[in-house]
């Protein structure tokens, strides 16, 4: 149960050998009613960095890469109306002080380039390769730093007649449910449809009270000890990097472990998901990798995760709603309890951090945002892509063969990706110094058999 692949794929390369033939900007493709500002709720404004992903199609004779790159430059320009605070910039409010989007319609980036492969050279695309950046158009060097747009994408064609969108995004402007949607949108005007969703981008709903009242401790949440905090932590230590790959079988095993130990429990069969009993496992060897020779049972662990509050709130949030919409949940016990507990405990603390996040709970942590500067602090963070559907989406040359994040290793935060070939299967990317990684892989092989 469950595989590991230890080293990077045999024929991974590289250098894709890109050649960049023309960097350009999108406008809207008619005059928007002129907006002053976007609002950005007190969740948008701590997201201030890029989210990278790149979406990965095989040839199609109706549509070779030159012909795809127009057909989405054109719906690009039509997105941009309903989606207009897109095209805008990053700015600070000068009576306020608070990030906002000023909607001037400057446009966002487009880039067409070229590689010297066939994608089928690329390899496994599921392994994170950092080659997968050279897909990315980061930025448009004929504008100033402060000029950069929210959004650029990058079609890279491949000499098979295949071709990679990269895109890249401001996190102020998406969460991956509405950027999910976004991309529903894009395929939809690309092949001269209607939007599949109306975007509903009133970011005033998920301001904080007046005045802010918070009401509950937020153990997941820690005040900024430095004015100006870096978002990525910059660390020179040495990490090892593997994908552990779950099946769908394994998964189900998972789960039936759950049940087999959550007789006289709380946990309901209906809590013990994919993604609980994955994260609950994963908790389990995180917690006990941990390199610390003193005292390591009496260790509290704190794991975080997002979650979607949309449909948590009185009323829901609309779920068109282009924000972020999700907040950090919890779940906390010590690394005895973790090493001696059965495994429906482990999963029904998971279950109890999503469970916390009712509607007052998510408005207080809102409103802790007014009050406080802060970020979500834990041990470490499941990000999970598993289920977002981006490869699901419908183009009028297909799905993608596949689409990831372009990935940063990172030791506090643990992925979730799913298969190119097990639809319910998931791959977790763990990045860890070496000493920790082989606890977290003992522990991994053990816990599966």
């Amino acid at each position: 149960m469950g595989t590991i692949s230890n080293d990077p794929p045999a024929t991974l390369i590289q250098d894709l050998k890109i050649t960049t033939q023309n960097v350009s900007l999108i406008f809207p493709s008619r005059k928007t009613e002129r907006k002053k500002s976007m609002f950005l709720s007190n969740i948008d404004k701590v997201l201030n960095f890029p989210v990278e992903t790149v979406h990965f199609f095989p040839s199609h004779e109706d549509f070779p890469p030159h012909v795809a790159a127009e057909k989405l430059k054109t719906a690009l320009s039509e997105l941009l109306v309903p989606y207009d605070f897109l095209a805008g910039r990053l700015r600070s409010n000068p009576e306020t002080g608070r990030l906002e989007i000023d909607c001037n319609s400057a446009g966002i980036g487009f880039a067409v380039a070229s590689s010297d492969y066939a994608l089928d050279d690329v390899g496994d695309l599921v392994y994170p390769n950092p080659a997968f950046g050279q897909l990315i158009c980061k930025s448009v060097d004929s504008l100033e730093q402060d000029d950069q747009p929210l959004c650029i994408v990058q079609v890279t064609s491949f000499k098979c007649g295949g071709f990679a969108m990269g895109v890249v995004t401001n996190h102020v402007t998406f969460d991956g449910l509405s950027f999910k949607i976004f991309l529903d949108n894009l395929a939809a005007v690309t092949a001269g449809k209607p939007l599949a969703v109306t975007p509903c981008n009133d970011r005033l709903l998920l301001a904080a009270r007046s005045p802010p009242c918070v009401t509950f401790p937020h153990r997941e949440l820690d005040k900024f000890h430095d004015s100006n905090p870096p978002v990525i932590d910059a660390t020179s230590e040495a990490l090892d990097f593997k994908v552990f790959r779950l099946t769908s079988d394994d998964i189900a095993s998972l789960k039936e472990k759950a049940k087999a130990s959550a007789i006289g429990s709380h946990v309901s069969d209906a809590r013990i998901t994919g993604f609980n009993v994955v994260t609950a496992l994963v908790w389990h060897c995180k917690a006990l990798s941990w390199d610390n020779k003193e005292s390591n049972l009496d260790r509290v662990s704190t794991l975080l995760y997002a979650v979607n509050i949309r449909p948590r709130l009185i009323p829901p949030l609309p779920m068109s709603y282009t924000g972020n919409a999700v907040l950090t949940a919890y779940a906390r016990a010590t690394c005895k309890e973790i090493d001696e507990a059965p495994f429906s405990r482990l999963v029904e603390l998971v279950t109890e951090g999503a469970k916390r996040m009712t509607d007052e709970y998510a408005r207080s942590a809102i409103d802790w945002g007014d009050i406080y500067q802060g970020f979500p602090n834990g041990e470490f963070l499941v990000s999970s892509w598993w289920k977002l559907g981006f490869d699901e989406v419908e183009y009028p040359w297909g799905r993608p063969k596949y689409s990831c994040p372009v990935v940063f290793q990172r030791k506090d935060i643990i992925l979730f990706f799913p298969d190119i070939d097990d639809n319910n299967g998931v791959n977790v990317l763990v990045s860890l110094p070496s000493k920790e990684m082989s606890k977290f892989k003992t522990l991994f092989h053990k816990y599966l058999a």
